[in-house]
């Protein structure tokens, strides 16, 4: 599970990241609204944890513009405001809980863990490419029913592509996400783990397109692009 905690109060946002990280979440932070805005518009989240007083744009703001995108991820806000109108406010915006500061530690973490009980449940861990089906909270892909035997790096990297149909990732953005997924890689190492990826693939007919200077992607499926189940 990935979170984004925009906070701007740096022994806060320290004491979040830690908290988390020990409780098993892959945790990014930012100081101000829009390093937020660009992280929630760019890369995938399971809960953004927004501060509303940030500073360049405000948290509102942020929250407004990620519903305007048409993205249901969870969001609790946090804030030094206990005003009803700013709370009734932050939930009209979409936030989906709010927490005022300042705030018992373990509130949050189990609100968290709620929050993202909920993602889960609102949102399918099947993700499809034609034949191909990978399971993100089992952890296995399978081509036409059968299992494929994948080191957890090559199932980390299906992942990525998977969740991302269509687009180019370059060798820097794959290094950056299994990093944040506690892995450690080098550029080098992930020419060699897509060429272990392919080998598995393209006997079931799924194919790892290259093409230089931009990255690389899952090859359009013959039978239909990703769907969810």
């Amino acid at each position: 599970m990935r979170i984004l905690i925009a906070e701007d109060d740096a022994v806060l946002a320290d004491g979040l990241t830690r908290s988390l990280r020990q409780s098993g979440y892959s945790v990014d932070c930012v100081k101000d609204g829009a390093a937020a805005d660009a992280a929630l518009a760019t890369a995938q989240f399971d809960l953004v944890i927004l501060d509303v007083g940030l500073p360049r744009v405000s948290g509102f703001e942020v929250l407004k513009r990620l519903r305007g995108r048409g993205s249901a991820l969870p969001v609790l806000i946090l804030t030094a405001l206990d005003g009803v109108d700013d709370r009734v406010r932050g939930l009209d915006l979409g936030a989906d809980d709010y927490l005022a500061k300042p705030f018992a530690l373990q509130e949050l973490e189990a609100r968290v863990r709620a929050l993202t009980r909920r993602g889960q449940a609102a949102n399918t861990s099947l993700l499809r490419h034609g034949d191909l089906a990978y399971d993100q909270v089992g952890k296995v892909a399978e081509i036409r029913g059968r299992m494929l035997d994948l080191s957890a790096r090559e199932l980390a990297l299906l992942e990525i592509f998977m969740q991302r149909p269509g687009r180019m990732v370059n060798k820097e953005q794959i290094v950056d996400l299994l990093c944040q997924w506690g892995e450690e890689v080098s550029t080098n190492a992930v020419e060699v783990y897509i060429h272990r990826l392919r080998k598995k693939l393209e006997p079931g007919g799924v194919k790892i397109a290259t093409v230089r200077g931009l990255g690389y992607c899952l090859e359009k499926a013959a039978n239909g692009a990703r769907k969810a189940t």
